[in-house]
């Protein structure tokens, strides 16, 4: 208990600020337990920072876990006009693509209206409509308001979701014209030809074949097969390809290479190291030794990360049998001194390329957890569910939290009882020390009167 100030006499003394001395005296038992609950507090979010990176871990090495990346293939073009993406049914393979010609909409223009407020269908018209014929010969009819202009033709014509067209309306310089377009390219669904019911008297509204400028298909030439596609998104002339012509690929000749695709494995093996590199620097912010309580670490000398450590530490060294690749060494991925891992990337492409399965059997194995990720994933399984590893830790902390919260208010209850105590234990002294104080008064004035009558005499 801290020291307290010496205690004055008679009526000079400070009941109060002894009581207060008192009070700040006892109450420094609570800051144990306080100091207590602060660390505890501190491991809880630490530990959640440690699941956290454990949770990113575990996701790196699921996807090297996961077989379908190392069968999965990437499509790579030489030339300029096209790209291409491949599905899981592609198979590898080398193809050389000619393009005569991209595919297109058609369009056909009307004649000519000269004033754009002269109404083109009879105000009497019955069931006016507008008949538009397709490449294939199909048609399609519009239903026309009697009474329209061209403007109100070309919005009829935009709000029938199954026209199969837009219109819209071209001024060239002495008439105005309606112009309909294909909403799909190809040949069949081009624009052939546009005809009008209901017209006003004198009113010649029909196509102008010039203005006609035919729907067509794509044309194109792979490996010396010819292939016609309606859009300019040819699917199913390669298995598992999708090729995607841009309208400057008329006449252009390119290369395709359909192969393994080596960067997304390269992608998921950083990916792995970079996550095991940031929780290793996150246990290592957790444990750091400074010598100082205030800047220490919150986990330092913490048995649940040095188990962590340690399990993960033997995952990756130890070698995994089956296979020509059985140490991660062997794939340029090295365990440093500070336990961080650092990678050669030329090594890694090496191992890529000269034996790719080797590599999905170091990794991935031939079942769930017979691979390196496979066993790295059981691991990290065992540390984050919900009865594992970590959970355990910030349980225990949790507990160890409420437990110190509730010493805490039984001795602070403790505390207030004692000065409870305190306060009327002085109550009674600052009593008797007034009535000592009355009695000493009465004892002086007495003194004083006889000394009076003595010295009379």
């Amino acid at each position: 208990m801290a020291s307290i100030s010496s205690l004055g006499v008679g009526s000079g003394l400070d009941l109060s600020g002894l009581l207060d001395q008192l009070r700040a005296a006892e109450r420094q038992k609570l800051q144990p337990i306080t100091a207590q609950k602060t660390q505890e507090q501190g491991k809880i979010s630490a530990y959640g920072r440690l699941q956290s990176g454990l949770s990113k871990l575990q996701d790196a090495v699921a996807k090297l876990n996961d077989g379908g990346l190392y069968q999965s293939l990437s499509a790579s073009v030489q030339g300029e006009g096209m790209t291409a993406t491949t599905t899981e049914e592609a198979s590898p393979g080398r193809y050389e693509v000619t393009v005569t010609h991209t595919a297109r909409a058609g369009s056909l223009a009307s004649t000519g209206v000269a004033d754009l407020e002269t109404t083109q269908i009879a105000a009497d018209a019955i069931d006016p409509k507008l008949t538009v014929t397709f490449g294939d010969d199909t048609t399609k009819d519009i239903a026309l308001t009697p009474g329209a202009t061209l403007e109100e033709i070309r919005d009829a014509v935009n709000a029938d979701a199954e026209a199969g067209v837009d219109a819209s309306i071209i001024f060239d310089g002495a008439d105005h014209r309606l112009v309909l377009s294909s909403r799909e390219s190809g040949a069949d669904a081009g624009v052939k030809d546009m005809a009008f019911s209901g017209l006003e008297g004198g009113v010649t509204l029909a196509g102008d074949p010039d203005t006609h400028q035919p729907g067509r298909d794509a044309l194109l030439d792979i490996n010396g097969i010819e292939i016609t596609s309606t859009t300019n998104t040819v699917e199913g002339a390669i298995q598992g390809v999708t090729l995607t012509l841009d309208p400057s690929a008329s006449g252009e000749t390119m290369s395709l290479v359909v192969e393994r695709d080596r960067e997304s494995v390269k992608e998921a093996v950083t990916a792995f190291v970079d996550a095991y590199n940031e929780m290793k620097s996150t246990v290592g912010r957790m444990t750091n030794v400074t010598g100082d309580a205030e800047t220490a670490g919150e986990l330092v000398g913490d048995r649940t990360v040095r188990n962590v450590e340690s399990q993960l530490s033997r995952n990756l060294v130890d070698p995994v049998a089956g296979g020509d690749i059985t140490m991660l060494s062997q794939l340029g991925i090295s365990l440093q001194a500070n336990g961080r891992l650092e990678m050669d990337a030329d090594k890694l492409d090496e191992a890529l390329a000269d034996n790719p399965q080797a590599l999905v059997d170091f990794f991935a194995g031939d079942s769930e957890e017979a691979g390196m990720a496979g066993r790295l994933e059981g691991t990290l399984g065992r540390m984050l569910g919900d009865d594992g590893t970590i959970q355990s830790a910030i349980s225990s902390s949790e507990t160890q939290v409420s437990s110190l919260e509730r010493r805490y208010d039984r001795t602070e209850q403790s505390i207030e009882r004692t000065i409870d105590r305190y306060r009327k234990q002085f109550s009674q002294l600052d009593g008797l020390i007034a009535q000592m104080n009355s009695v000493s008064s009465y004892l002086g004035q007495q003194l004083t009167m006889l000394n009076n009558q003595f010295s009379q005499n």
